[in-house]
C-alpha cells in the first residue's frame, strides 16, 4: 500500500519542466533583487483571449523558454479572466488592475513587460505568431543587456 501511495505522490508532484509563476508582484521584486533576476509580468485573458492562449502554449510552455526563465526571470501573471468560474479574488483583481495601470495602460492583450527589481520598465512584447521561442529569447536578451 505504501508503494502505491508513493507512486501516486510522485505522479501528482509538479514536474520541473514547468515555469514557476507567481501572482504577487511585490514578492517578485524581493525575489528578483535577491537572485539578481529580471521580472516578466504577463498580462493575459487566460480564458477569452486567443492570442494570449497561443502565446502561453507556443512560448511559455516551451522548453526553450522554461530553461531561459529559470536562469534569468521571475515570472508574474496578471490575468484578467472573463468566465465566472475562473474569477479571481477582489484583492487579486485589484492587484492586477494596479499593475495594468502602470505597465499596460492601453489594455493590450497579450502584453508582457520586463522590469528590474525596482519595478522600472525595461521593455515590452506581445504575441507574434511568426516567432519561435528562440526568436523571442533573442529579443529578450536585447531587453536584458
Amino acid at each position: 500500500m505504501k508503494s502505491i501511495l508513493l507512486i501516486f505522490t510522485l505522479i501528482l508532484l509538479p514536474t520541473t519542466d514547468q515555469a514557476d509563476w507567481t501572482f504577487d508582484f511585490e514578492a517578485a521584486k524581493i525575489t528578483a533583487k535577491e537572485s539578481d533576476k529580471v521580472i516578466l509580468i504577463v498580462f493575459s485573458g487566460s480564458d477569452w483571449c486567443k492570442p494570449c492562449i497561443q502565446l502561453h502554449r507556443t512560448l511559455f510552455e516551451s522548453e526553450t523558454f522554461i530553461d531561459f526563465a529559470k536562469e534569468k526571470l521571475i515570472l508574474v501573471k496578471a490575468d484578467f479572466p472573463y468566465r465566472k468560474k475562473n474569477s479571481l479574488s477582489k484583492e487579486q483583481t485589484a492587484h492586477n488592475e494596479n499593475l495594468a495601470s502602470i505597465y499596460n495602460p492601453n489594455g493590450e492583450f497579450p502584453l508582457a513587460a520586463f522590469t528590474n527589481a525596482k519595478g522600472d520598465l525595461l521593455g515590452t512584447f506581445g504575441y507574434d505568431k511568426t516567432k519561435s521561442p528562440s526568436d523571442y529569447i533573442f529579443q529578450f536578451n536585447q531587453f536584458l543587456k
